[in-house]
């Protein structure tokens, strides 16, 4: 229903955004720091639950794991161990050399291991977290509603994940970008990346796109769209790409960006948002696999139901 679609415009809460980012910037570095590198970093990412967003079991703690969820609607951090025991810290205004004070000695009360990079990334001109003391705002009430745009999102794109045999990535939360994707890959190695992604290493962007994709995704705002919006592109972009026709009307191709641009409001105010970004989703895709030439019989299939097994043969 278009009423579980909740209105999210950015300038209104664009600094408690930005304070959460970096919150989830904190939590997302013990989690990179603690985990076994898999492949394009899907082992630092953050899921969406019923709550917020959770790291998953990270393999650390005296009984072996730890699960640290930012609680979205509850507006606390929780940090949970595997030998029963939780620590809690509520998300409230303040600054984030407090919050990233706080959720090291919570680490340290649960007898985790709460040494992890300092240093943001993907933010130019970030600041060190232990020495950033400017107070930010918290606004509980467009938390939740972005929690619940979250909650909508994730869900038509797990919806779009199940209609790809291939490699696809989980749907998953990007702390450095704060996007939640999904992306598709070709199986074809891509041309090395030049890199330049402000304040990220070049080896983990050259590793993030050692193949070639297709990625979708969902961003609150900044970043060059001070609106939320979703995201399309392909890498390497192949030719005619930027020109190519997709759906719904209201995307269109950012050149400055590189990738197509469909704005959450047009979706949230579309009579079916389910479908108007369905559309979104699967019209770039195509524009990506048919002018890069992926052998798309073998990669696709029909969306996912439950209760009925893909069928064999």
């Amino acid at each position: 229903m278009k009423a579980s679609w909740p209105d999210i415009p950015y300038t209104a809460w664009s600094e408690t955004c930005s304070a959460l980012h970096l919150y989830c910037q904190i939590v997302g570095k013990y989690r990179l720091a603690r985990t076994p590198w898999v492949n394009h970093s899907w082992h630092a990412t953050f899921y969406v639950n019923a709550r917020g967003l959770t790291t998953g079991l990270v393999p650390d703690g005296p009984a072996g794991g730890i699960e640290v969820v930012l609680d979205l609607l509850g507006h606390e951090l929780v940090v949970m161990s595997s030998d029963g025991r939780t620590g809690r810290l509520p998300l409230l205004a303040g600054s984030v050399a407090g919050f990233h004070r706080r959720f090291r000695s919570l680490l340290v009360d649960l007898g985790a291991n709460p040494e992890f990079s300092g240093v943001p990334n993907e933010v130019p001109g970030g600041v060190p977290f232990a020495e950033d003391d400017a107070v930010r705002p918290y606004d509980a009430e467009a938390v939740s509603r972005f929690f619940h745009a979250l909650v909508q999102v994730d869900r038509v794109l797990k919806l779009f994940r199940t209609s790809f045999l291939g490699k696809v990535s989980p749907v998953h939360l990007f702390w450095g970008s704060f996007d939640l994707a999904v992306t598709r890959f070709s199986g074809r190695v891509a041309p090395l990346h030049p890199g330049g992604v402000p304040a990220l290493p070049d080896k983990v962007t050259c590793e993030a796109y050692s193949h070639q994709v297709s990625s979708a995704g969902f961003w609150p705002g900044g970043g060059g769209v001070d609106y939320p919006a979703f995201y399309s592109y392909a890498y390497p972009a192949p030719e005619g790409f930027s020109e190519a026709g997709v759906k719904p009307a209201a995307a269109r191709f950012d050149t400055a960006l590189g990738e197509f641009i469909l704005p959450y409001e047009d979706v949230r105010l579309s009579g079916d948002p389910e479908r108007a970004l369905m559309e979104f989703l699967e019209s770039t895709y195509r524009a990506a696999a048919d002018l890069g030439g992926w052998d798309t019989g073998m990669l696709e299939c029909g969306t996912g139901r439950p209760l009925h097994p893909r069928p064999v043969g």
